[in-house]
């Protein structure tokens, strides 16, 4: 069975009592994956964050039982990255989940926020902060389409 990716792009708000509601089809996503609410974390790359399903965390947790818990590097720098500063958080009856102050705090989320689908995992980012990422993200693509485009014309295969 394939997983349905987080797609989209979705205005949301973050109320005064830290919450947000997590968008029906990101919900509906997670329901098929049998998470129970939402696994979040800070993104240690953007000041956003991390939201994603029990597949994401099943993956991570398939490599990482392959590496030695007590003498490998790359298993304590992932597990830290990633498992010990993710918090699963319940979702209520519409779908909100309550974020935690230090999680806020990191991404800068004000009131008007942006759901950001990216395949196995979203990313939540306030609307302001997130505008010049989108425009540079798109210059990437575009730069990326023009030296693809002048590699075939060059006759490169």
């Amino acid at each position: 069975m394939s997983i349905q990716p987080f797609m989209s792009t979705v205005m949301g708000t973050l109320d005064s009592k830290g919450r947000v509601c997590i968008p029906a089809p990101y919900r509906q996503i997670l329901a098929t994956q049998n998470t129970n609410g939402v696994y979040i974390c800070p993104s240690f790359f953007e000041g956003a964050l991390e939201g994603f399903g029990q597949s994401v965390l099943d993956a991570l947790h398939a490599r990482l039982s392959s590496l030695d818990p007590f003498l490998s590097v790359a298993h304590d720098d992932t597990a830290y990255a990633i498992i010990s500063r993710s918090q699963l958080l319940p979702m209520d009856e519409p779908g909100r989940v309550r974020l935690p102050d230090a999680m806020i705090e990191h991404a800068g989320l004000k009131e008007k926020i942006v759901f950001v689908g990216m395949s196995q995992k979203f990313q939540i980012w306030d609307s302001e902060r997130f505008a010049p990422i989108d425009a540079e993200r798109i210059a990437r693509m575009k730069a990326a389409r023009e030296r693809e485009i002048a590699r075939l014309a060059g006759g490169g295969a």
